[in-house]
């Protein structure tokens, strides 16, 4: 007896008679940093981007790579959030966290403005996902920790003040030399040489020279 061979139908092109929506071809922005000393890694970073961009299908519309500390403006970041602002790309991809963010707060403050352009973003060491529902759970995390963050700076602040005040130090803007003008012109006229008029007073020779002028 012949052995009937399931047919394999194709997939219809129409849901409850609507046409059936094609998934979005998103377009990705990676991004790469390394500091100066460590500039071997970025190869590295940039294929484990571009083989993560390939597993997802997504087109890569922009590549950046930056060189140098985390001190300076990341000059590459702020010309990929540029074409994030001109609806160029769909999703922001890194290699790591802290190659995107310089702290806890400045981090929180670029996913909020991608967010609000309706921008993905992916940090592929830490799995980090915000397009999708667990993704975006942690990212209320993130707030959490920079309000952490922002009230450490704070009690250190404090803390400093209260020390520098317990050693006697004057905080606040420093007297202006004009303040001392009657007593920089009487001790110039007793002879006091203008270098010596500064270190008592304890302002610059300038502002000396400029008042004696």
């Amino acid at each position: 007896m012949p052995v009937k061979r399931a047919s394999r139908k194709a997939k219809s092109e129409y849901v409850f008679g609507q046409p059936r929506r094609q998934p979005k071809m998103l377009r990705a922005g990676l991004y790469a940093r390394v500091s100066t000393n460590d500039q071997q890694t970025l190869p590295m970073q940039m294929r484990a981007l571009r083989e993560y961009a390939a597993r997802r299908g997504w087109t890569i519309a922009l590549q950046i790579r930056d060189v140098g500390s985390g001190a300076v403006e990341r000059k590459g970041r702020e010309q990929l959030r540029e074409a994030a602002r001109r609806r160029e790309i769909d999703v922001v991809l890194v290699w790591r966290l802290d190659r995107w963010g310089r702290s806890v707060t400045d981090l929180l403050v670029t996913l909020q403005e991608l967010e609000h352009l309706g921008v993905g973003f992916v940090s592929l060491t830490e799995a980090l996902d915000l397009t999708t529902p667990a993704g975006r759970a942690m990212a209320g995390l993130l707030a959490i920790f920079a309000e952490f963050e922002r009230e450490i700076l704070r009690e250190r602040t404090r803390a400093g003040l209260v020390q520098a005040r317990l050693n006697g130090k004057r905080l606040g803007r420093p007297v202006t030399a004009g303040l001392h003008a009657a007593e920089i012109r009487k001790l110039h006229r007793d002879g006091i040489a203008k270098a010596e008029i500064a270190r008592r007073l304890q302002i610059g020779r300038t502002s000396v020279r400029r008042i004696l002028a």
